[in-house]
């Protein structure tokens, strides 16, 4: 959407709290012992106190509050009370949200406890890239440019990225044009940033694999070649100069 007035960028705002302060807090409640379904019922509680509704549920049918994805899952992890979490996971949680007509969305990936250096390394690296990526975006800036940007940063510190899921408009609906920010320069994307427009940017930087493949339950995404993945994400709005991170509550760079 392009915000016109203060009454929708309050709205978006309030979208973007909720959504910020449930990933927040459903970080912290995350520890070994606790099954991904817990953790997705924790996040359903908070999102109700917020008045929201679950994005992914209310626009897909999801079966969850959250998207939570363990280890060399990439996204879209149905929360389950098989999965438990333990000491050294590496674990994505996405909390997407609809609050009085608004939609926002964030996402990040973190350890479970300590966890080895090779997990640290590649979830420092992604919050990194992300915060790299949302400082170059403003109103007139190439998308594929941003996308440049994100591949070339990857393949600085030795990784990869996934070429098939992308950042995207948002607002009014959860995915809205521009429908595809790649993580890399797709040179037929010829479409610019614009000034006022909310979009949700995404890293997703991966030690092997370049494309995500759904497994049999129709959800679950996970790497072609294995390996891990992490994602960080922001619900943000373009502006001349510094984009407005409407999710900053999350603290997901801390």
């Amino acid at each position: 959407m392009s915000i016109s007035t203060e009454a929708e960028l309050h709205g978006m705002r309030m979208a973007s709290e909720a959504v910020a302060l449930t990933l927040k807090e459903m970080r912290a409640f995350a520890k070994p012992g606790i099954t991904t379904k817990e953790l997705d019922d924790f996040g359903g509680k908070l999102l109700k106190s917020f008045g929201a509704n679950s994005a992914p549920a209310l626009t897909y049918g999801f079966p969850g509050w959250t998207c939570i994805s363990l280890n060399n899952e990439i996204a879209h992890g149905i929360p389950s009370a098989k999965k438990v979490l333990k000491e050294g996971d590496l674990l994505n949680i996405d909390v997407s949200a609809e609050l009085n007509g608004y939609w926002a969305d964030n996402g990040g990936s973190f350890v479970i406890g300590a966890g080895t250096d090779e997990k640290q390394r590649l979830v420092a690296t992604s919050k990194q890239i992300l915060r790299s990526a949302i400082a170059a975006i403003k109103g007139g800036v190439r998308i594929s440019d941003v996308g440049y940007l994100i591949e070339t940063e990857a393949k600085k510190a030795g990784y990869k990225v996934i070429k098939n899921l992308t950042g995207h408009g948002i607002g009014r609906k959860l995915h809205e044009a521009p429908h595809e920010i790649a993580n890399f320069r797709d040179r037929h994307n010829l479409e610019r940033f614009r000034k006022n427009s909310v979009v949700a940017i995404e890293t997703f930087i991966a030690t092997n694999s370049t494309i995500a493949n759904t497994l049999q339950d129709g959800w679950t995404l996970v790497g072609n070649k294995g390996g891990f993945v992490a994602q960080h994400e922001h619900t943000i709005m373009v502006t001349d100069g510094q984009p407005l991170v409407l999710t900053e509550l999350n603290e997901i760079w801390n």
